[in-house]
């Protein structure tokens, strides 16, 4: 009995060694307080209807997942003891429609609100990771399509890749640069929508 304790004991620890730096007890985020600053000069003007995030089925959770690069990046693994307060794709969904919100003169709404509004923006969330290039040293790795429709019709499509380095090897770590990530893509998308969103 004894022997079988100590055995599972020592394989406990000697995973614990393999990957990030673990910290103790159950932990949950979410992205922290948003921004309230409303834009001196709004860029966006025309009603906006935002979808839901959606993404693969393996990030329908609220894991948060991480990539040991330095072996094997195929292997999305989640943190044991960390998790998002819901999924990360509801997360950044609701980031990013604060973003686009602040930007706005007009409406910024969701499917739920059943408003007929002149665009739809959808938007795919394709990787939403913490990505380890050696053992100490990870970065935020934040994929995203989006869509802009007008009625049926496909105004614009474009991708959107941003990477943002991890202060620490750890959950924690990878939690504030994946918001730091999610951040900069509320900028870019703005930015993409006010350049592609026209007047009828």
């Amino acid at each position: 009995m004894f022997r079988s304790i100590l055995l599972l004991t020592l394989a406990l620890l000697a995973g614990c060694a393999l990957g990030p730096q673990a910290r103790d007890g159950m932990v949950n985020y979410d992205f922290g307080l948003a921004r309230v600053d409303k834009e001196a000069n709004p860029r966006l003007h025309q009603d906006l209807v935002v979808a839901a995030v959606s993404a693969p089925a393996w990030m329908d959770n609220t894991g948060i997942y991480y990539r040991l690069a330095y072996r094997d990046v195929t292997q999305p693994q989640a943190y044991a003891l960390s998790h998002w307060v819901m999924s990360p794709a509801a997360l950044l969904g609701q980031r990013l429609r604060a973003s686009i919100a602040r930007a706005s003169k007009a409406g910024v709404f969701t499917p739920a609100d059943n408003v007929r509004a002149a665009y739809t923006l959808r938007l795919e969330l394709e990787e939403f990771s913490q990505v380890f290039d050696t053992a100490e040293k990870s970065r935020a790795v934040l994929r995203l399509r989006a869509s802009l429709m007008r009625q049926r019709d496909i105004v614009a499509q474009q991708s959107f890749n941003l990477e943002r380095p991890a202060a620490t090897p750890n959950a924690e770590g990878g939690v504030r640069a994946l918001i730091e990530a999610s951040d900069d893509a509320g900028e870019k998308l703005v930015d993409w929508l006010a350049a592609n969103q026209k007047p009828f």
